[in-house]
């Protein structure tokens, strides 16, 4: 099994840091990185094209290996949201038909839809959080529910930010395959935990930033498109985006078109060489480890949680319906007040969310963080 890598981090023995679906620590080598591409800017004579073309390429690189897809098909976007709205561009949606989206998901796949839904005669179905926690079964539900319009769209999340509700998304690819629909994947809260692969699944676009489980800055996310949208209209225009313009100077020179892959959906000023850089380093850790071996590990630190909490009153999600990396727990009428504060006097950090307690390890926690925390919880709980 994979060891901690907690040496790798700047974290105190004192900090037992359970946020990770919250917003993770940047790595010690992505930290020296940071400090030195900040001093780089501060003499941008030192910058050359090839610099600016090999960070692109790095970073489309080591996002792509985490989904087994080529660096071709991969942009350079700004934010799960930026990737939404390029989706909804490229994607084109029947009026009549349905767009299938979660209760309680992340705003970023949700509310362009509604945005959309008048204007593209469509509607916008909310599949309803299921008492048994199992969103899988919930959407498939949806999708083929008898005498419904037609799904023309699924924009939802590989894994339920809230509880860490898992979404086999094979299961909803083949689903939706069958109505001849399109996928768009917010893989925010498993890229790089959850192994996917594009090639295998083939949905039309997958969107993760790496602030999370990716162990990068805010602002680096990356849209995944199918090479069958890569004739699309991009959400900018871009110099960097097109063959008919001349990049320095703007210059229009005829009707060549767009770049022919998914870079043609690169976000304008795509030139963060500071954070570029850091996203980069997080990613080909994380590839390097592989995703089963770090869902394994934590799996085991959720898992021990889970076992530990039982004696306290403390509602769980069945293993077969979460995540491995993402425990949700809740009390009957509700969690004490100042609960999450009172924790993190006591050094533990975990985030509340919809209600209950969201507890996330990484990679940098090991079972004495598990432990302490079921310590910590209990003294709360009881006292």
């Amino acid at each position: 099994m994979l060891a901690s890598q907690r040496a790798l981090f700047d974290i105190p023995h004192s900090v037992c840091y359970l946020n990770a679906a919250s917003y993770s620590p940047l790595p010690l080598r992505t930290l020296e990185a940071g400090r030195a591409a900040v001093g780089r800017k501060g003499q941008p004579w030192t910058i050359d094209w090839t610099f600016a073309h090999g960070q692109y390429e790095r970073a489309r690189v080591a996002a792509a290996r985490l989904i087994n897809a080529e660096p071709g098909d991969v942009a350079l976007i700004s934010a799960v949201s930026y990737g939404v709205a390029s989706a909804a561009k490229i994607l084109s949606i029947a009026r009549g038909s349905r767009v299938i989206v979660l209760e309680d998901d992340h705003s970023s796949p949700v509310l362009e839809w509604h945005a959309r839904a008048d204007a593209g005669g469509f509607t916008v179905e909310t599949v309803l959080r299921p008492g048994d926690g199992d969103w899988t079964s919930a959407v498939l539900a949806a999708i083929t529910r008898s005498g419904a319009a037609p799904v023309g769209l699924a924009s939802i999340s590989s894994v339920h930010w809230s509880d860490g509700g898992l979404i086999d998304v094979d299961q909803v690819a083949a689903a939706l395959r069958q109505q001849g629909a399109r996928f768009v994947v917010d893989a925010t809260q498993g890229a790089g935990v959850l192994a996917m692969d594009v090639r295998r699944l083939d949905p039309d676009i997958v969107i993760f930033p790496t602030y999370k489980w990716l162990l990068g800055p805010y602002g680096r996310a990356f849209l995944y498109v199918a090479k069958r949208h890569h004739g699309g209209i991009p959400l900018e225009q871009t110099a960097s985006g097109r063959r008919d313009v001349r990049a320095e100077s703007a210059v229009y020179f005829g009707d060549l078109g767009y770049v022919a892959d998914a870079r043609r959906y690169d976000m304008g000023e795509r030139d963060h060489f500071i954070s570029l850089e850091m996203a980069s380093i997080g990613m080909e850790m994380m590839a390097d480890w592989g995703a089963a071996a770090v869902a394994e590990r934590l799996a085991m630190l959720t898992d021990r949680i889970a076992d530990g909490v039982r004696d306290l009153g403390v509602g769980v999600s069945t293993r077969q319906v979460r995540a491995p990396h993402i425990l949700s727990l809740s009390v009957d009428g509700g969690l004490p007040h100042g609960l999450v504060e009172g924790l993190a006097s006591d050094g533990v950090y975990v985030a509340l969310r919809l209600g209950r307690l969201r507890i996330s390890p990484h990679v940098y926690n090991d079972e004495e963080d598990a432990d302490r925390f079921v310590e910590v919880l209990a003294k709360r709980l009881r006292g």
